[in-house]
């Protein structure tokens, strides 16, 4: 048998790699065509003329309510904690992010269950000051779009507080002291010079907040507002009009494909470079008196609101209905989570390391190109992404199903569409971008010469991949797969339009309770879903902790 020749091997990577990103790239590319496709032209006036302007307004409103209150909480607790020192600092430093822990669809259910007219606060209104009923008082709708907004701000914050305090941390005193020389006071350096170094971080943070509050469908479904993610399902699943789906799905992406764009305009058009080549932290201002106590009350009331209050409600109704929520159906759930978690991020680490090296080895750009196309699943809501995979997934199910029945008279039915295959393509499109850009900073690190003295060897590019990089990227690897998996066990609006009959994971289980006002009995599986959902956080608050080695030389 005659070996390969080298290009040989570097040709079959390549040819692997582009039939495996041009597959996950086939939902969104299936989105696209059906909606302009020529079934799609007879329902858009109708939509159109009807409830597409009303979701479009929704969408924004609540775009620009959640982008507002993450901002302010996000950068705000990011400043106090990186340049002040009070009380409690390096406590928040990491506890600020906890909330990132909680899915915005359980927040929402605990408030709704805390706050609405037969819960504990308006109960105990009415009993301290004697109100009758809601008409002898005012009291705030929870399930409205400012209360949506408001859940989803108390959770998505972390995403803006993570990219601006490691900006606030790059950087140097030198800077922030000229503002100082100049007559700024402390108020006018971080507005003049802090906020606009920061920028292009506070808008990546930004996008990321708005690309997840497109996806959501759990917490404005529970409060009934009607965005263009819940139209999605509406015209999907009760008008059954899978081209006026895919052109809801289309407008979504047109919105994804806004907020990508302004964000690499941000990166793009500010920027600093440091003028030395050793870099000096900037101290943190002490803060006392009721300066210190109004920082530490700012710091804590997200803290408290997006995760100790939700933790604490939970952990009292799983302590109370344990034994009625601990049941063969309940582990069969956590079971069906796990086991799908933990295939996807075998799929999505393998997939991304496989298209990561391909770029490594044969820097094309036309297949840098569809790697990127192929890694846009995490911008796409989840929905817009089961349109897609059913799509593609039901025309190959009915190409095998027409064959076998011309062929040999068998009926296949749902193969793929109908199985826990679809729920697997799902996720491994939705979070390959995670795994593919964690796996790529870590090959990033890796210096090229090992490969070249790997290869002088005679190796092929599988062996050195086996033998050289797969050992010097398993934190890579491993920290890939833990972001997958926890994602994955979050997830919803996919996992609700794609699982099989009778199927169901913790995400939809507490929707599903949880929809039917039976929180106490949801409330175990939704903290089994916080409590993983720790895992990453915990991972970024050390990972900010050992980013910056201050002093160090610049390279």
């Amino acid at each position: 048998m005659v070996p390969r020749s080298p290009s040989s091997h570097r040709r079959l990577w390549i040819a692997g790699s582009l039939l495996t990103a041009g597959t996950v790239a086939l939902p969104v590319m299936a989105v696209a065509l059906i909606a302009l496709g020529p079934g799609g032209g007879a329902i858009w006036p109708h939509l159109a003329a009807t409830v597409l302007p009303h979701y479009v307004t929704t969408t924004l409103l609540l775009m620009v309510f959640v982008g507002t209150g993450t901002v302010l909480l996000g950068v705000g607790g990011a400043w106090l904690v990186t340049l002040h020192r009070f009380p409690g600092r390096s406590l928040f430093e990491w506890a600020l992010l906890m909330p990132l822990a909680v899915p915005a669809y359980v927040i929402a259910y605990v408030y709704t269950d805390l706050l609405e007219y037969a819960g504990p606060v308006q109960s105990t209104l009415r009993a301290v000051f004697g109100f009758a009923n809601a008409a002898d008082y005012w009291f705030p709708e929870i399930r409205s779009l400012p209360g949506a907004a408001l859940m989803m701000t108390a959770v998505l914050y972390p995403y803006v507080y993570l990219l601006a305090r490691s900006a606030f941390l790059e950087q140097s005193a030198c800077v922030l002291e000229v503002a100082r020389t100049l007559g700024c006071g402390s108020w006018g350096t971080f507005w003049r010079v802090a906020l606009p170094l920061a920028r292009p971080s506070i808008v990546v943070g930004l996008a990321l907040v708005m690309m997840e509050t497109l996806s959501d469908f759990g917490t404005v479904d529970y409060f009934a507002v009607q965005t263009l993610t819940a139209g999605l399902y509406n015209v999907w699943l009760i008008m059954h009009n899978r081209a006026g789906a895919a052109q809801i799905a289309l407008m979504l992406l047109g919105f994804v494909a806004l907020l990508l764009l302004a964000e690499r305009l941000a990166r793009r058009q500010r920027g600093y470079q440091a003028t030395s080549t050793r870099l000096k932290a900037a101290p943190p201002t002490p803060l006392h008196g009721w300066r210190a106590a109004l920082a530490m009350l700012a710091c804590a009331m997200p803290v408290v609101v997006g995760f100790a209050v939700p933790v604490a409600v939970l952990g009292r109704h799983a302590l109370t209905r344990f034994s009625e929520s601990w049941t063969t159906a309940f582990t069969t759930h956590a079971l069906n989570s796990l086991a799908l978690s933990a295939g996807a991020a075998v799929l999505a680490v393998t997939i991304g390391l496989l298209l990561a090296y391909a770029v490594r080895l044969h820097r094309d750009p036309g297949l840098r190109l569809l790697v990127r196309i192929a890694g846009l699943g995490y911008a796409i809501p989840g929905a817009v992404l089961a349109v897609g995979v059913l799509t593609v997934l039901g025309a190959i199910d009915t190409a095998v199903d027409r064959m076998m029945e011309t062929t040999f008279g068998i009926d296949t039915g749902l193969l793929l569409s109908g199985s826990v295959f679809a729920l697997l393509f799902a996720y491994t499109v939705r979070f390959l971008a995670l795994s593919h850009g964690t796996i790529d900073a870590g090959l990033g690190r890796v210096r090229p010469s090992l490969d070249m003295a790997a290869r002088s060897l005679g190796r092929a590019p599988g062996q050195v991949l086996r033998a050289v990089h797969a050992p010097l990227i398993q934190g890579s690897l491993l920290t890939a797969g833990l972001l997958v998996f926890v994602d994955s066990m979050k997830e919803l609006p996919a996992t609700l339009i794609l699982r099989p009959f009778n199927f169901d994971t913790l995400a939809t289980h507490v929707y599903q309770y949880a929809s039917d006002e039976l929180l106490e009995q949801s409330a175990l599986a939704a903290l089994c879903i916080v409590l993983t959902g720790l895992i990453p956080v915990i991972l970024l608050s050390r990972a900010i902790t050992r980013a910056r080695a201050w002093g160090a030389p610049m390279p």
